[in-house]
């Protein structure tokens, strides 16, 4: 397979003629190459989207709309070839792709076409004197940088506001999981964006990414990914005063209190610390729960965590698959074995692994579902971002411990408590530092509300309005009356 670069409405190889191989997670084969682009790919796609900027940010948001509700349409009547894309580049289950992944693409697309047509301004009236009223104007050619562990999902949570608000675009997936957004970028002339508004460039992160996020006529960069890369973006783009949405990496705690509905509270658990093989940025690797609670809710976990078995992504009935490369693999390997070192105990997992009776996927990077106890809060296990399917377990014996405790990493995207006192979720949901907070459930997500971390897990919001008021610019007219 070879995924090509969209530029200017042409699907075309880096300019350089340079390659990178694409690989199969679940056996480690390659199986295709993707443009190793750089920073003469990115002069080209910036200059068509500079030059297809006057047009597209005057066509009326009804017509952007329509363009963008058509290349919904062409994911829907594509959605299993997708999935089966996704599920080969990522190394996720292919039921996961199908029931999450590729339909919360189209909606995202959807909600965008939609959100557009009913994006307000504001007016303000000085009695006597002026009327204000402010207008929201699109900022030119952007930069939408998305990860690999969510690959259309989330370059389609980037792509949409940007382009509905009257931006021209400039994106780039994630060079380890590249098919899905080529594929998408195969139906953006049918489904009747000009050329040069919606470009798409394939490449390395420190070629590719670098020279887009420094290029002079990109005005703003949305970038998912992690905390260091996030930090190095806002050093080379804040001395250029571009506008900058950065979704980064969490630490995410859950918090299970006595008075929990124990089944959905262990049932939530298992798939919120393990979902996607932890590969999802809202997973709660920590899990604290309530001392009296704390030994009847460990073993039931580990009881359901030791059931849980790799297999192949393709296979409808695989409920885990594989991590997304061998490097990553080996990264959590060897946060496993520092938690053998810093004093944890395994309680289930700790070890790669191959699903069983399936040597064709021997090759393929699995890692079993992990659960460590007895770690101290403060370690590094502990406050560092792992993004696999490894999460810690531990008591507390209060309210404010458990707080203190959820609240001692650098990150601060997400938390779920547990519990069915009314004024405790209030109460603790107000006082952790994270962007959401979960009572009772997990990843339930209305696309209207802002979503984002506090502290190193990011800076800005995405979703609803707030990811339309990022892509656009604010200015105040004054008519005196």
């Amino acid at each position: 397979m070879k995924v090509l670069n969209l530029i200017n409405g042409l699907a075309v190889p880096a300019s350089s003629g340079k390659w990178l191989d694409i690989t199969n997670p679940s056996n480690g084969e390659v199986y295709g190459q993707l443009p190793r682009s750089e920073s003469a790919d990115v002069e080209q796609a910036v200059n068509a989207a500079n030059s297809a900027y006057k047009n597209w940010s005057i066509t009326p948001a009804i017509e952007r709309a329509a363009c963008m509700n058509r290349l919904a349409d062409l994911i829907k009547d594509n959605a299993d070839m997708l999935a089966e894309a996704e599920s080969r580049d990522n190394g996720k289950p292919i039921s996961l792709a199908a029931a999450v992944d590729i339909p919360r693409a189209e909606k995202n697309l959807r909600f965008y076409a939609s959100a557009i047509q009913h994006f307000a301004s504001e007016s303000h009236v000085m009695e006597g004197e002026a009327l204000n009223y402010t207008l929201r104007k699109p900022l030119g050619v952007v930069a939408c940088i998305s990860p690999w562990n969510l690959p259309l999902y989330l370059f389609t949570w980037k792509v949409a506001p940007a382009l509905v608000s009257g931006n021209c675009v400039v994106a780039k997936p994630s060079e380890i999981t590249p098919v899905t957004a080529y594929l998408l970028s195969t139906w953006v002339k049918e489904a009747g964006f000009p050329d040069g508004v919606f470009n798409i460039i394939h490449g390395l992160g420190a070629e590719v990414g670098d020279a887009l996020v420094r290029h002079p006529k990109v005005a703003a960069v949305s970038f998912t990914g992690g905390t260091a890369t996030g930090a190095h973006i806002a050093s080379v783009t804040a001395p250029k005063f571009k506008k900058l949405s950065l979704e980064l990496g969490g630490k995410n705690a859950a918090i299970i209190f006595s008075d929990c509905d124990f089944d959905e509270a262990i049932s939530t658990t298992l798939r919120s610390s393990f979902a996607n093989q932890g590969q999802i940025c809202l997973c709660g690797s920590r899990i604290l729960v309530e001392k009296s609670l704390y030994k009847r809710f460990r073993d039931a976990l580990v009881a359901k965590a030791k059931k849980m078995k790799v297999g192949d992504p393709m296979n409808p009935a695989t409920k885990t698959g594989a991590v997304v490369s061998k490097e990553h693999r080996d990264k959590i390997l060897d946060y496993i074995a520092l938690a053998r070192k810093e004093g944890g105990s395994i309680l289930c997992g700790g070890n790669s692994t191959t699903p069983e009776n399936q040597p064709a996927l021997k090759d393929g990077y699995y890692v079993e579902p992990t659960i460590i106890e007895g770690l101290a809060h403060d370690c590094t296990v502990n406050q560092e971002e792992i993004f696999g399917p490894v999460v810690t377990i531990q008591p507390f014996e209060s309210e404010e411990e458990a707080i203190t405790i959820a609240n001692s990493t650098e990150y601060g995207l997400a938390a779920t408590v547990w519990t069915n006192n009314l004024k405790r979720a209030h109460r603790v949901a107000a006082e952790l530092e994270t962007g959401i907070c979960w009572v009772n459930c997990w990843l339930l997500r209305d696309l209207r509300t802002p979503f984002g971390g506090v502290k190193n897990s990011g800076v800005g919001r995405e979703g609803g309005f707030e990811a339309l008021q990022f892509f656009t610019e604010p200015q105040n007219v004054c008519i005196k009356l």
